[in-house]
């Protein structure tokens, strides 16, 4: 018997939370035009391939939308792209209005496989802001929020996303081994599931923390996770997180830097050139973005 053809939103949430099927810009294009759930997972995709301007358009759209599920999700996952471009307070305002708009009581458990329900929202909105708060400088206000996005079972993406958090606190308060202890989960369950884009961040998480213990064999580890995971994120095309894993492996490389780095710029120049007004300005303000 032949099998159903996967109608445009399963292959997009395969491409964002699975396999990663190959989608053209025709498909993204469509997609773009199509009903909410495959706008915001449209927006994801073009997110992670660094075309912030086109995602920032469909999700500054969607954060607006009357369901108010929609609305939260599209407003974190546009907090998420300003806080890859160093804008953490921009973020935080936005995750904040993430949050405003979930109605997690309602619904006591996950029902949605990847978390696109009201208690994966409410978890997307919790972990962005302890994110946002850590990037601003208060690890403390970020741990209580991480402890908060970890009630009513949320699904497996907060759970990842949680791991990242609490390992990036970790690091911040030189607690590697910490670090580690929370990564490892979180990359376990992001390459169990298939997650493809999130196995690979988190395999970058995983090395920031093996690679901050200080010994030769966790850092020989770490620099053997980065490479893997820059040359997975250049395959697809996911360059919001092929520069950053660039940057990692200029760190962790013993050979010169300058190679890593200047792979790194012409990464960011490319992705700039698709930003939008406010993402190039938000990176241009960050110290934490190399321009």
């Amino acid at each position: 018997m032949t099998e159903p053809a996967e109608t445009p939103e399963q292959r997009l949430r395969r491409a964002a939370f699975g396999d990663a099927p190959a989608i053209d810009d025709r498909e993204l294009a469509a997609a773009g035009r199509a009903d909410p759930r495959t706008r915001l997972l449209a927006a994801v995709l073009l997110g992670a391939r660094g075309r912030y301007a086109a995602a920032a358009t469909i999700l500054g759209e969607l954060a607006r939308a009357d369901d108010p599920v929609t609305a939260a999700l599209a407003a974190s996952a546009l907090a998420a792209q300003r806080r890859q471009l160093g804008g953490h307070a921009r973020a935080l305002a936005l995750d904040g209005t993430a949050l405003l708009r979930t109605e997690a009581g309602r619904v006591p458990e996950s029902v949605d496989p990847d978390g696109l329900d009201a208690p994966g929202a409410r978890a997307d909105a919790l972990l962005g802001l302890a994110a946002d708060n850590l990037g601003l400088g208060r690890p403390a206000v970020a741990r209580r929020l991480v402890a908060m996005a970890g009630s009513g079972r949320p699904g497996w993406r907060a759970s990842v996303r949680s791991g990242w958090v609490r390992a990036e606190i970790e690091l911040v308060v030189g607690q590697a081994r910490a670090a580690v202890r929370h990564a490892e989960p979180a990359a376990e369950l992001a390459g169990n599931r298939g997650a493809v884009r999130h196995a690979i961040k988190s395999d970058l998480v995983l090395a920031a923390a093996l690679g901050a213990c200080g010994s030769p064999a966790k850092r020989s580890r770490a620099a053997g996770l980065v490479d893997a995971a820059l040359a997975a994120a250049e395959k697809l095309e996911l360059w919001s997180l092929a520069w950053p894993a660039g940057l990692l492996a200029a760190e962790l490389d013993e050979a010169p830097a300058a190679p890593h780095r200047s792979r790194v710029t012409r990464q960011l120049h490319a992705v700039l050139r698709q930003a939008d007004a406010e993402g190039r300005r938000l990176a241009r303000a960050s110290p934490w973005v190399p321009i």
